[in-house]
């Protein structure tokens, strides 16, 4: 094990914050903590195989960049301390402070790692709050619990939910799914759950020239993409450039014509769930069986066989059924020839007998039918022909199995595209019946079998920037209006694909997306404790949705909601107007089928003045809720180069 030299200060606080992790979610985390939170932080990362240490300039880097980014000079609690170990153990957790610290977060890429070292930690200490990243949801479940009993029976009498030492399973790929579905569409919402409700975010176009965007209930965001320019600062790289104007006042709304917004639409309770699509479940549409000539057989000669019972019964006199006994018997040649009986009698049998020779190549016909049915039913669907206006999803792993899902549920039409037939998102795609291109996305002839000039948006999520840049580009050669969103981990290499793309299709949409970048601030809201409800993307910044008590927040308490109110730091949206000692401590994990009534009132008066004894819900920045929870910054110095 291998620790940096730090200096004497930088001993670890109690109260701190600790990353574990081996990629870059891991270092944006840390970043995140210090420079937004201002947290003093450690970051636990194993020792690259070449020399087994790493120099502080990657971190440094990056905790400039944040830096730059929300607009700070001041390096808060310095570059977070590093610690390099080989294994993730009791040993380096007490070496990183553990015993003390506020809480840790386990984001490596391996769920037994996560699980091992969540497991030590709680022994470690039982109140420590912990944030743990696993793909897996159900065993993530599980764990929770598991964790949390094993924090109530250390220590006698610790309730995790009330004291805000719980442990919260996250996953990265969930986390980004919404954000990197949300670029192959314009208009989608984003939701976040509080007390049995639904938040619903909803991301709508630029209106015309000359009109103004409509508010809506709230209006959360401003988005830097207008009607001329429809990528608005993702597109460019001019630094610049105006970006999305997060929590705008009335009057800046008003002045705003012509820009996309992000508006509080709906608060929609989570009783029933929405019915699943057409092929959402394992069953067969009847369509699929039976296609349209054989339905019209079928209907032709059952027809054919209610004629003849009718004619059959009115002819002899006797009774209906025993006329549709008969009539089923010459139908199927099994009935003794009416040798002996009248003559309409006769002709009405050798009608049957001619319907029942029809009938059975109708039946085999069906038999086939449904045979190679069921079969392609386990085999992977080819895109048809006539398709259009889908979405091109090229990857099938962690992210892209969950972005899967997501346009899914969203009922858009999507065609995949991946290289290895036992990758994870395979057996979605079979069980979802999404039409899936095996192949490799840079091979000629892969990409038209995805009707890619007849798509609407190109997801490129492989792990490989190269991979995904290059399906970018040949895309755009076929289809130059095209909308692509392109999986990249580096900044500088998406501002040059952004400078570039622009240039060549300046009225084409392109965004990047880096999923350590859309998880990082779900992380580390969840680190800093159960206030944190969800969180939005907007463009490249984050919107956070939190639940504060009054008391002790001299930004709110004896204030009225609309004196409370801080254009681009914070906005009060509920009241919570349960009593105190009936509250629920974790407003997320409420029951989303509870009977209850909520205790939360929307759009509150503006007159109405905040009491201590209140608690509210709020939209805020990363920056507004670091001022709120008290880290404002304290002066220090500058960081210096590496």
């Amino acid at each position: 094990m291998t620790v940096f030299p730090q200096p004497a200060r930088r001993v670890p606080r109690s109260g701190h914050m600790i990353v574990c992790g081996d990629d870059t979610l891991a270092e944006r985390l840390s970043a995140e903590l210090a420079t937004v939170y201002q947290e003093q932080v450690t970051l636990v990362a194993p020792p690259t195989p070449s020399t087994g240490t790493v120099p502080r300039v990657r971190a440094s880097a990056l905790f400039s960049r944040m830096q730059s980014v929300i607009g700070r000079t001041d390096t808060g609690p310095d570059v977070p301390r590093v610690l390099r170990a080989a294994e993730l153990d009791e040993t380096v957790l007490a070496e990183a402070g553990a015993h003390g610290a506020a809480a840790l977060a386990l984001v490596h890429e391996d769920d037994e790692t996560n699980i091992r070292g969540a497991l030590a930690a709680r022994r470690l200490n039982p109140r420590l709050r912990l944030v743990i990243r696993l793909y897996n949801r159900k065993l993530g479940q599980h764990l929770e619990e598991l964790l949390d009993q094993a924090a109530a029976l250390a220590v006698p009498g610790l309730d995790p939910a009330a004291l805000d030492t719980s442990t919260t399973v996250l996953s990265d790929a969930d986390t980004a799914a919404p954000a990197l579905a949300a670029t192959a569409v314009a208009g989608t919402s984003k939701v976040v759950q509080a007390d049995g409700l639904l938040l619903r975010a909803v991301e709508r176009t630029p209106p015309a020239e000359g009109t103004v965007a409509d508010p809506g209930l709230c209006t959360l965001a401003l988005l830097s993409s207008t009607t001329n320019d429809p990528a608005g600062s993702e597109g460019s790289d001019d630094s610049g450039r105006e970006g999305p104007t997060l929590l705008p006042d009335e009057a800046t709304v008003a002045a705003a014509t012509g820009r996309g917004t992000v508006v509080l639409e709906t608060i929609a309770h989570t009783g029933t769930a929405p019915p699943p699509g057409r092929l959402a479940g394992r069953g067969l549409p009847l369509a699929t069986l039976f296609p349209a000539r054989l339905r019209w057989s079928l209907a032709g000669l059952v027809t054919c066989v209610l004629a003849l019972a009718v004619v059959t019964a009115l002819s002899t006199g006797g009774h209906p059924l025993h006329a549709a006994y008969l009539t089923l018997l010459d139908l199927f040649a099994i009935n003794d020839p009416a040798l002996d009986e009248s003559t309409s009698r006769q002709v009405l049998q050798l009608l049957a007998g001619l319907a029942g020779l029809l009938f059975l190549p109708v039946l085999l016909a069906a038999a086939l039918e449904a045979f190679g049915t069921f079969r392609s039913a386990s085999a992977l669907r080819r895109p048809p022909r006539s398709l259009s206006g889908h979405v091109v999803l090229l990857g099938l792993g962690k992210i892209g199995t969950r972005v899967l899902a997501r346009l899914h549920e969203l009922g858009i039409p999507v065609v995949c595209v991946e290289e290895d037939p036992e990758a994870r998102g395979i057996a979605v795609a079979r069980r979802l019946r999404v039409p899936t291109v095996l192949g490799d996305v840079t091979q000629e002839g892969v990409l038209e079998a995805a009707r890619i000039d007849r798509a609407h948006a190109l997801l490129a999520l492989t792990s490989n920037d190269t991979t995904n840049l290059e399906a970018a580009l040949y895309a755009r050669s076929v289809a130059g209006r095209l909308r692509v969103g392109l999986r990249l981990y580096d900044d500088d290499f998406a501002t040059a694909v952004h400078r570039t793309m622009r240039a060549a299709h300046p009225q084409a949409l392109t965004r990047s997306r880096s999923v350590s970048t859309l998880a990082a601030p779900a992380f580390a809201g969840a680190m800093m404790g159960r206030q944190i409800l969800g969180a939005i993307p907007v463009e490249r910044r984050v919107l956070l949705f939190a639940a504060l008590n009054v008391a002790g927040h001299s930004q709110l308490e004896g204030l009225t909601v609309a004196e409370s109110f801080r254009p681009g730091a914070w906005r009060v949206l509920a009241l919570d107007t349960a009593a105190p000692d009936d509250r629920i401590p974790d407003l997320a994990a409420a029951p989303a089928h509870s009977e209850r009534p909520t205790g939360l009132v929307w759009a509150p008066h503006p007159g109405y003045v905040l009491r201590p004894q209140d608690r509210v819900v709020l939209a805020t920045t990363r920056q507004g809720l670091a001022e709120l929870l008290g880290r404002q910054p304290r002066p220090r110095t500058r960081l210096s180069s590496p």
